[in-house]
């Protein structure tokens, strides 16, 4: 490590102290276990202080010196070195973008002057390094959908270097540097279980099947962050119905694509793989799910799902499944990643809802990326008109 470096470091420790310093001086003194998830100060140009720490993880400081972080607690000075297993992460684990995308409006904030450019530089490149992305292939948009929400977009660059994608490691930025040479060419899907014509397609095949709309959706995810994105494909009842459903078919099942070969670092997600998910029927073929095979008028680049994936706006963004390879109609409602995993946490339905937090932070607001302050989080996503029907007489806190 160069001069240079060890000065940005060394600046960030002092950075982190004045932090911690600013912060007891809007509240009293906290106790000698203070509980981030539960009661948290209130957030100062959108970074919150439980965010704080996850910060300085990501550039390489060990947070321990200064306070002592442990287990999601802050103790004195001198408490023990965390070591996070890779089993430990759940979807909550990272820091979203716009926290370290301002970093340089926090040193401002905190009255750290002396930091200068080339350090702030070294700073972005330790926290958020650069990926490219591949260009994808144009698309024949045939229509813009009236499910469209009319918000402001995020950018290209937000949606291809903001991604969980477990199967290509587990910081937001992996998927965009460990996906470039995935291979989604060929590729098959098929459809089975209780249908009348079981059958497998080729990814032109799904291209084929429907005329591809625009559809701009918000996409929450259930860590606390949200997009809008312009994605392209159809309603997944077309797929559906052309299968015919049997009478025995009550839920849909999906299965990404995973091979240890293209993606190694699936192996130390933490998770089992390959990722499944699944809906009940009546959500499969509620057109608003779409089947999707782009964004921005492009083939979807790699990190965000390629070749094809769903999109389920009123649901946390974890159920969209990505790189899908099968789709499978059953009985009885199917296993799920996340519920296995962790089923106090994460449901079958997972809906957004602002009134069902998650046991370790709240649903009430999210971060829209690129923006400093938090906004309200709607019921169903802001999808309630259409979908709301589908859980009337449900206990939407027990069937989480």
């Amino acid at each position: 490590m160069d001069g240079s470096e060890n000065f940005v470091k060394h600046n960030l420790f002092a950075i982190t102290s004045a932090f911690l310093t600013s912060r007891s001086s809007l509240r009293p003194a906290p106790p000698r276990h203070y509980d981030v998830f539960t009661a948290p100060p209130p957030p100062i140009l959108g970074v919150t202080w439980k965010e704080v720490p996850n910060l300085i993880f990501e550039a390489g400081i060990c947070l321990p010196r200064l306070a002592g972080y442990r287990h999601g607690r802050l103790e004195p000075r001198g408490g023990r070195v965390p070591i996070r297993k890779d089993s430990d992460l759940t979807y909550a684990d990272i820091t979203p973008k716009s926290v370290y995308l301002n970093r340089r409006q926090l040193l401002r904030a905190m009255g750290i002057a002396g930091v200068t450019l080339a350090g702030a530089k070294l700073f972005e490149r330790f926290a958020y390094p650069p990926a490219t992305v591949n260009a994808g292939a144009k698309l024949n948009v045939a229509s813009k959908s009236p499910f469209s929400t009319t918000e402001k977009e995020n950018t290209f660059d937000d949606v291809t270097h903001y991604n969980n994608f477990y199967e290509f490691g587990t910081d937001k930025s992996d998927p965009s540097r460990n996906a470039q040479k995935f291979v989604t060419s060929p590729w098959t899907v098929s459809v089975e279980g209780e249908v009348k014509k079981p059958v497998k397609y080729s990814v032109d095949d799904v291209l084929k099947l429907a005329p591809l709309e625009e559809r701009i959706y918000r996409h929450r995810c259930v860590e606390g962050w949200s997009i809008v994105v312009p994605w392209i494909g159809y309603s997944l009842n077309t797929i559906l119905k052309l299968a015919e459903p049997n009478e025995k078919a009550k839920y849909v099942a999906f299965q990404s694509y995973y091979d240890r070969s293209q993606m190694p670092w699936g192996e130390h997600s933490g998770i089992q793989l390959p990722y499944v998910e699944g809906l009940r029927l009546d959500e499969a073929m509620h057109p608003l799910t779409l089947l999707c095979v782009g964004m921005y008028g492009e083939t979807l680049p790699n990190q965000d799902g390629a070749p094809v994936r769903l999109v389920i706006p009123w649901k946390y963004g974890f159920k969209s499944i990505k790189s899908i390879v099968k789709i499978k109609l059953v009985k009885g409602e199917p296993t799920t990643t996340w519920s296995e995993y962790a089923p106090r946490e994460y449901g079958f339905y997972s809906n957004v809802n602002p009134n069902v937090d998650h046991p370790r932070w709240s649903q009430a607001t999210e971060r829209r990326l690129g923006e400093f302050l938090r906004r309200k989080t709607l019921i169903f996503n802001g999808y309630g008109d259409q979908v709301a029907s589908l859980y009337n007489g449900m206990d939407l806190k027990k069937y989480y």
